[in-house]
């Protein structure tokens, strides 16, 4: 299997030989005794950052805990779910999407994006391919709308704009009227959610932003406005909007 295969070159890469000694040595194992190595792992495998176009931005650790989970039967994981500390709980979200049969943990992944604990959260938001793959609209939206709300960069969603619809468009307008009749502003980069959508609501909205004495928000109004009469024409002009923007400031 090409994963597999990219999991185990990845970590021959960047491991070191006592390191993937260990890990070889737990890998005969099997059942409960291979999933207590998936918590041991951090006292032998080192925090080291993977650069990788395929693991980008996990870290060495995480990748050998991932080598682990794959080797282990949906009991073990479950089980390894329950008892999880926070590092835990972040590996083992950040490779739903390379388990076996990824489907059957979909409720997993649902509660790390109600999890309270940030880190949790970011594993399944950010840089992970399950919510855009298995994802209920529903709860799509209560993804995107928990980043915009406590302010994170909704740009690292994967498929932000393949799956935004019309439901979280005008939940974002709503959203926006709620912070605009306090004095108060939205990110400029939610708007990239609403082209697809737009309604008289919605267009007005957009009025309002072009009149905008924030320049942020007078871009996002025109980059709507050029993306509704020319689709795709703005793909990669967004990131000039994607710097952090505190949503509780006028």
């Amino acid at each position: 299997m090409k994963t597999n295969l990219q999991i185990t070159e990845t970590i021959v890469a960047f491991a070191n030989e006592t390191e993937l000694s260990w890990l070889a040595e737990q890998k005969t194992l099997s059942g409960k005794a291979l999933a207590l190595a998936f918590v041991k792992v951090p006292r032998f495998i080192s925090k080291k950052i993977i650069e990788s176009s395929e693991f980008s931005s996990w870290t060495l650790d995480q990748l050998v805990r991932l080598d682990i989970l794959i080797q282990l039967d949906a009991a073990n994981i479950d089980s390894l779910f329950e008892t999880a500390e926070m590092q835990e709980a972040v590996a083992l979200t950040r490779s739903l999407p390379f388990l076996p049969n990824p489907s059957t943990y979909l409720l997993r992944a649902t509660d790390a994006v109600r999890s309270n604990m940030g880190p949790v959260f970011d594993a399944i938001a950010f840089g992970n391919t399950y919510p855009k793959d298995y994802f209920s609209e529903a709860a799509w939206n209560q993804l995107v709308l928990k980043c915009i709300f406590n302010d994170k960069a909704i740009h690292q969603i994967i498929g932000l704009d393949e799956r935004s619809n019309q439901d979280l468009a005008n939940t974002l307008s709503d959203f926006a009227h709620e912070r605009w009749a306090a004095d108060r502003r939205v990110p400029s980069q939610v708007w990239r959610l609403v082209p697809r959508f737009m309604n008289e609501t919605l267009q007005a909205d957009i009025e309002k932003l072009a009149q905008s004495e924030n320049s942020r928000d007078v871009l996002a109004a025109s980059l709507v406005k050029q993306e509704v009469q020319i689709p795709g024409s703005t793909q990669g002009i967004w990131h000039e909007l994607e710097n952090p923007e505190p949503i509780y400031t006028a």
